[in-house]
């Protein structure tokens, strides 16, 4: 993309809360973030992939798989609680500190969307310097029966409605609103002044890239694991 530095980063934590060592689960004989190693590596615009992780197990499974990891994260920015935010701010500041390196672009790849390929990631990048966005995130439609017209909430036992207004009417899939959710996000793209300066991974100008709900599969739990298992064997990989 010209002369643009597009740097990928990986964040991996050691610890998870739904899946122990979620990120090494074995996922069709391989480990889950390894999928997000091969299509890093497969886009054709990336400069260059950084995977940061508190976890040397996880550290030493990127460096085998060619992917930098030029420190570990600290303790603080490693807890369950941690935002996604800082843990970036982390990784561009210290590359910007030891290493004078400067990113014009931040393309942040979850490992729990092994579904994403690198054309995904080319497709954001694409769209973000096509359209001078400040940021690109990856979108699935949402399901009709969980559109936010027909989705309710329980209050002192009682079901009503999460909208104001809505929840009770019976609308036909086609008379409701489409309306789309992150998938993990298998992809962001960003400015590094919107993560740097606005301190935002999305800032004033965030566009969608639409993804399959095939393609979006985000692994929270063992069924999402199956889930994304039998869609591998589908495509043959």
């Amino acid at each position: 993309m010209g002369s643009r530095e597009i740097l990928g980063i990986i964040p991996a934590r050691g610890s998870s809360k739904s899946i122990p060592k979620k990120n090494l689960y074995p996922l069709c004989g391989r480990p889950l973030i390894e999928y997000t190693f091969e299509a890093a590596k497969g886009s054709k615009y990336l400069s260059r992939i950084v995977l940061t992780t508190d976890d040397e197990q996880i550290a030493s499974l990127g460096e085998h798989n060619e992917i930098e990891v030029p420190f570990l994260l600290p303790d603080n920015l490693a807890q369950n609680d941690t935002f996604a935010l800082p843990v970036i701010q982390h990784a561009i500041d210290y590359l910007e500190k030891h290493e004078g390196y400067s990113p014009d672009i931040i393309v942040i790849l979850q490992p729990t969307s092994p579904l994403r390929k690198a054309r995904h990631i080319d497709e954001a990048i694409e769209l973000l310097l096509n359209t001078g966005a400040d940021s690109v995130v990856s979108v699935v439609e949402v399901p009709h029966r969980y559109n936010p017209v027909s989705v309710m909430k329980i209050e002192e036992g009682r079901l009503v409605p999460f909208l104001q207004g809505e929840g009770t009417r019976i609308l036909r899939r086609q008379d409701k609103p489409k309306v789309y959710a992150r998938n993990g996000a298998a992809v962001y793209v960003v400015t590094k002044e919107t993560v740097m300066n606005q301190n935002s991974l999305f800032g004033n100008d965030c566009r969608p890239m639409m993804m399959s709900c095939e393609e979006s599969v985000d692994i929270d739990s063992l069924f999402d694991l199956r889930i994304a298992e039998m869609m591998l064997k589908d495509k043959g990989k």
